[in-house]
């Protein structure tokens, strides 16, 4: 469905374009957004080697550890169905850790690697699930004190106050963790009673 709602939209530039008789425009715009994300990529490359630097020596100096033993309270709660010592928890633990300081790429890896893991558990069923479910709900929402991303986009981009951004997004993505998991312990509740 994606795809054809970006079909749609290219056409109908490329058709306003014509209409205008701006056609060239179009090749210019195309050229010159393709040149700009890749040397925005390139400015981000130091950014996000640094934050996977630190969060490689935080993972084998036993912060994330520490880390995980702090949140352990609060996971086992919400992933009931994972035993504590799990290789899925620690995965969980770096995922929502990248995700807090805004390195969405750098969650990535964590996020597969727990998935894997959660889907051993599962039996390898087809069905998803209640604790991917809800790690699902955690990884795409999960709060961001650091965007280190976005504010590498806006130091890539010459913003005079690249970390403007910090209150509102903490407070923009803790709502949206909220609501997840608000969402997601309703969810687990209706299902249980339903199967009963």
């Amino acid at each position: 469905m994606l795809n054809f709602i970006w079909l749609f939209l290219l056409a109908a530039g490329i058709l306003a374009a014509a209409f205008n008789g701006n056609i060239e425009v179009v090749t210019e715009s195309a050229l010159s957004a393709a040149r700009g994300a890749v040397e925005i990529c390139l400015e981000l490359v130091g950014v996000m080697a640094m934050w996977l630097g630190i969060m490689k020596i935080a993972e084998k100096g036993g912060i994330v550890q520490g880390v995980g033993r702090l949140m352990r309270p609060v996971l086992v709660r919400l992933f009931p169905s994972i035993p504590p010592d799990h290789p899925a928890m620690g995965a969980i633990i770096l995922n929502l850790s990248a995700n807090v300081l805004g390195l969405g790429s750098a969650a990535t890896p964590f996020g597969m690697k727990a998935m894997r893991e959660l889907q051993d558990l599962n039996n390898d069923s087809p069905v998803a699930s209640q604790a991917m479910c809800t790690f699902l709900a955690l990884n795409t929402s999960c709060i961001t004190l650091i965007p280190a991303t976005v504010i590498g986009v806006r130091l890539a981009l010459n913003s005079a106050q690249p970390a403007v951004i910090v209150g509102p997004c903490i407070i923009a993505t803790a709502i949206a963790m909220l609501c997840a998991v608000t969402l997601d312990c309703a969810f687990r509740r209706f299902s249980r009673h339903y199967r009963r």
